[in-house]
């Protein structure tokens, strides 16, 4: 089996890439589960973008603002001045945003931007209606409930990937190969990802090599309901806060205005820590109440966010949700260029939440993510098709590594434990020590090659944190007690 190009990943950054490759190229789209259980399915609020060509230096100010000073400016540019263009694109394919009755678009705002700039679909679906419709404009195969579990790699050029299918390796080969797979967040113990989403691939790069940037850099969302039995929590968009939710303790005090002026809508990351601070200072639950918002507009701007709370038993927007920060969006990840290729290996690319073009920095700006998945997908694809591919055609040795043991789940809970506890949203040196201590005890059991790929990535951010010694962004390094 050899292929033109194999992508890993159906989210909506590997889905729109495949839409820019011609039919007549061999395509292969490989997926690890149902086509639903990526993090682009779930993504709520909408997707940013830069409106005219006035506005994109203020787009790309706030981005580089919220990034803060992390950002490569280039990226943000190429991200910014890219947008209109590819939201125009999936419109003229027929993808329906969200309009007024007069069918102008409906433009709303999130935090740290500075004015309404973000389109949505589907009031709250915003992810779950570009997903659906980019895997119906689709028109190459895909392999699904199949994973990638080793990459083809001699000589510093990719050659293609070992896949499991069935509980059966097989290698397929391709002249490029773009990983699409998502982020990290089966990593932590509370999470708004996808079940399915376990860093793989940035495990595996580990172990070839391949350099990953900024993996200290984890997005901890403000707004979860996290009462739940589930590992994936429920996110309550930061459109909600944008539109007039506000946060507020036991006492119904708004306390977000005690660090920082912009209250509600000031970035994630100071959100997060100041609700992680204000309860570990008052010992109060933390709630996002609705109060301001008429029920018929609650209900049809957030259709599904009422359902799923209605049926949880909260009369919304009546009465208010109690929240919790969870892990959100790894923002660091498989290092490229404004490309999305990989710079020490031909013929690969990263796209999406699995790479770091660096245009977050140390703090995602919202609704950047799913923009930043169509660019750059769009531009990986730009960069093959220009290339004229000459490889020699090798051969790899079907790998015969054990994917998994019995003991491995029992170790994974015990991995999401640490890195809930120990490096989520405040970390201490001592506690960033104490995780790489018990992660490398981990590493040297005897494991599956799917949880050393878990454990090998979530080493990487831990290393990342300790070598960064000053907070910044999603980063809090706090000293520890006996400093």
């Amino acid at each position: 089996m050899r292929y033109d190009v194999i992508i890993v990943g159906a989210g909506v950054a590997g889905l729109y890439a495949a839409t820019h490759i011609p039919k007549s190229k061999k395509v292969l789209l490989i997926n690890k589960r149902e086509t639903f259980k990526c993090n682009s399915f779930y993504a709520q609020g909408g997707i940013a973008l830069a409106i005219d060509a006035e506005d994109i230096p203020l787009h790309v100010q706030d981005t580089l603002d919220a990034g803060a000073g992390l950002c490569s400016e280039e990226a943000v540019r190429v991200l910014s001045e890219s947008s209109r263009a590819i939201i125009d694109d999936l419109i003229n394919r027929g993808f329906e945003f969200d309009r007024d009755k007069d069918g102008n678009l409906l433009y709303t705002k999130e935090a740290a931007h500075s004015k309404e700039r973000i389109l949505h679909a589907g009031g709250d679906a915003t992810g779950r209606h570009m997903h659906y419709f980019l895997l119906q404009q689709n028109p190459h195969p895909m392999l699904t409930d199949a994973r990638v579990v080793d990459l083809l790699i001699k000589d510093g050029e990719c050659y293609g990937v070992t896949v499991l299918d069935h509980r059966e390796s097989r290698n397929i080969y391709a002249d490029n190969v773009i990983l699409a797979s998502g982020g990290v967040g089966s990593l932590y113990e509370f999470h708004t990802n996808a079940p399915c989403i376990s860093a793989d691939m940035q495990g595996l790069c580990v172990m070839k090599g391949i350099e990953l940037s900024d993996m200290e850099m984890m997005q901890f969302h403000p707004t979860v309901f996290v009462d739940s039995d589930s590992a994936q929590k429920l996110l309550l968009t930061e459109a909600l806060r944008g539109e007039g939710a506000t946060v507020e303790d036991e006492a119904g005090r708004r306390f977000l205005f005690d660090y920082d002026e912009r209250g509600e809508l000031a970035s994630r990351d100071i959100v997060s820590k100041a609700i992680y601070d204000h309860n570990k200072k008052t010992k109060m639950q933390t709630y996002l109440s609705f109060k301001n918002f008429d029920h018929v507009y609650f209900t049809k701007r957030f259709p599904n966010l009422y359902k799923s709370l209605q049926l949880l038993g909260y009369d919304v927007p009546k009465q208010r949700v109690p929240i919790s920060p969870a892990f959100h969006y790894a923002i660091g990840g498989i290092k490229t260029d404004v490309n999305g290729a990989v710079p020490s290996i031909k013929s690969l690319y990263a796209i999406g939440e699995v790479a770091s073009t660096k245009v977050h920095g140390a703090n995602r700006l919202a609704s950047n993510s799913l923009l930043e998945g169509l660019v750059f997908g769009k531009r990986a694809v730009e960069h093959i098709l220009k290339k004229k591919n000459s490889k020699k055609e090798l051969f790899f040795e079907v790998s015969s590594e054990i994917m998994s043991l019995k003991e491995d789940k029992e170790k994974k809970n015990l991995l999401r434990r640490i890195m809930w506890e120990k490096v989520s949203i405040v970390r201490t040196k001592n506690g960033l020590n104490s995780a790489l201590h018990q992660i490398n005890a981990l590493l040297n059991e005897k494991i599956g090659k799917l949880l050393k790929f878990r454990l090998l990535t979530a080493r990487e951010i831990v290393l990342g944190a300790l070598a960064r010694d000053e907070s910044i962004g999603v980063h809090f390094i706090q000293k520890d007690d006996n400093d």
